[in-house]
């Protein structure tokens, strides 16, 4: 919570909220009270929905792990968080096969 006053971020202190910055002091009431919310997690493989769309992503020289054919779509996506490298997701453009490279 911040202080009304001077709009620093106050401190709980034996069962009331006490500002550091002017010493604005006010006790904890139930509204105050923290809660704890889920994280939502992202699946580890992203799959291009729209079978459309694909044929409109940059296509890269790169050998199918499946398949041997030398070209495929990719596109990048951030899949965990947001100080961490993006994932770079490849799909075969002969058979279809999709595979990731983290950078």
């Amino acid at each position: 919570m911040f202080c009304p006053e001077c709009k620093s971020l106050m401190i709980s202190s034996a069962g009331q909220l006490k500002c550091r910055k002017c010493g604005y002091i006010r006790k904890i009431c139930e509204d105050d009270q923290m809660s704890k919310t889920t994280r939502r997690s992202e699946k580890e493989i992203v799959i291009v929905e729209d079978e459309g769309t694909i044929r409109t992503l940059p296509s890269i020289a790169i050998k199918c792990p499946k398949c041997e054919h030398n070209e495929a779509f990719w596109w990048l996506r951030q899949l965990r968080a947001a100080d961490e490298s993006e994932v770079r997701f490849f799909r075969c453009t002969a058979c279809g096969h999709t595979w990731r490279q983290y950078d």
